[in-house]
């Protein structure tokens, strides 16, 4: 080593600090690469992701190759600068070599490269592949042996070295995460769609549901003129017959067998002819989550239902069309009153809202926090709150919300202000 000219260790010495940044940059580009990207890149047939794919599948042999050549160019390097220091120091050159050597290192072999890394990851990892891939085949004897030790060490720790199955998994919480953070890369109505998506299990059919109170049927008791009248106005295409109640529900008739029923009858219609084309009522448990309903329809090649409590009474019904909504909006073509139109901004900044108005839809138009873990709407909300129907004008505080009970009747309460929101 005394024969070799200082200039020669210092060449020498440069191309360790600059195998040793290699290294380090490589190992945090390998880690830092996104993982979801990268089998993406792998299913179009990128080269360079493919070569990732191969170290990353193995991520100990792939550190255990990293960390012995960054231990050996460091270990070299230091070995090399402290000859060069004791040259030129003397005796102190053990100590100049020392700090320098780790300043040296810190700047140019250890920030620096990691930084570009985890900026860059794809630019650093791909190149690097290219060397990494048949590196690890000429010292796999020495990174196996390494990886042994270091496996068996873990195991007395308790730690499986193998066990990486569902690492890179997503729950929903976090993949709602990715979607938000996903900026423009995805248009704001497509993120809106798959956070619906994700929302549909914490959706129940009660949320969007048509109440028992609200749904339009045709008693067939009536008689047959005012039948076909009510099935002439009738806004939707599908229609619940019941003979005096609700609860006592025949089935629904479809404005296509109508208008067969029609054509095919030239004198007045016969009303059993009418109950004899109603279709099998489909029902569905009450609290089934939209995610399960939407699957249910789809299997059942259904697109409505009555929604049903424990005992088998009536509480709503939904459609194919309620639990879209959810995801993609309110269609253009639907009759149901929006949100804006039970709520009325006040002069004075506060909020006069429909005792009927769904609370749900209410958090989301109007940006608010109100509970929606309990009753529906509005006036189910302030009813459970005060555990009885107000008769009269009062005040009262919900989630930090201050509410005014403008207008109520025997079973419902029917207008609330909300102020300071």
């Amino acid at each position: 080593m005394d024969d070799i000219a200082t200039s020669t260790l210092l060449i020498i010495l440069g191309v360790l600090l600059f195998l040793s940044a290699y290294f380090s940059g490589s190992e945090t580009g390998m880690m830092s690469i996104n993982r979801y990207r990268l089998r993406h890149l792998v299913q179009q047939g990128h080269r360079g992701a493919k070569r990732v794919q191969y170290l990353l599948d193995r991520p100990d042999r792939l550190i255990g190759l990293i960390l012995i050549g960054n231990n050996l160019v460091n270990i070299a390097a230091s070995a090399v600068a402290t000859i060069i220091c004791l040259r030129w120091f003397g005796d102190a050159g053990l100590v100049v070599a020392t700090f320098g050597l780790t300043l040296v290192v810190l700047i140019f072999s250890e920030v620096t490269p990691k930084t570009i890394a985890a900026l860059h990851p794809e630019r650093v990892a791909f190149p690097s592949s290219i060397i990494l891939k048949p590196l690890l085949t000429i010292l796999y004897p020495a990174v196996a042996s390494v990886n042994f030790i270091t496996n068996g060490f873990m195991r007395m720790l308790g730690v499986n070295p193998n066990n990486t199955q569902g690492q890179d998994a997503l729950s929903s919480e976090e993949l709602r995460t990715v979607v938000n953070e996903a900026n423009s890369m995805i248009p704001t109505s497509h993120q809106e769609m798959l956070l619906s998506i994700l929302d549909l299990e914490k959706v129940t059919v009660e949320d969007v549901m048509i109440p028992r109170a609200e749904i339009s049927g045709i008693d067939v008791q009536d008689d047959v003129k005012s039948i076909i009248k009510q099935l002439s106005q009738a806004q939707y295409t599908r229609i619940l017959l019941y003979r005096n109640e609700i609860d006592d529900a025949i089935g629904f008739i479809h404005a296509r067998d109508i208008m067969q029923i029609v054509t095919k009858n030239s004198v007045e219609l016969d009303k059993s002819e009418i109950v004899r084309s109603a279709r099998e009522i489909y029902y569905i448990p009450e609290g089934t989550p939209l995610n399960v309903q939407l699957l249910k329809f789809q299997r059942n090649k259904e697109r409505i239902g009555l929604v049903v409590d424990e005992y088998g009474d009536i509480q709503g019904l939904v459609t194919l069309e309620d639990i879209l909504e959810e995801i993609v909006g309110d269609f253009t073509t639907t009759i149901t009153p929006l949100s804006s139109e039970s709520t009325t901004l006040q002069p004075d900044g506060s909020v006069l809202v429909d005792g009927v108005a769904n609370i749900r839809d209410l958090n989301k138009e109007m940006n608010w926090n109100l509970p929606i873990d309990g009753p529906k709407t509005v006036s189910g909300l302030v009813i459970e709150v005060l555990g009885d129907i107000p008769q009269q004008p009062l005040c009262l505080t919900v989630n930090d919300y201050r509410l005014e009970i403008v207008e109520s009747s025997d079973n419902m309460v029917r207008k609330v202000r909300f102020f300071d929101l």
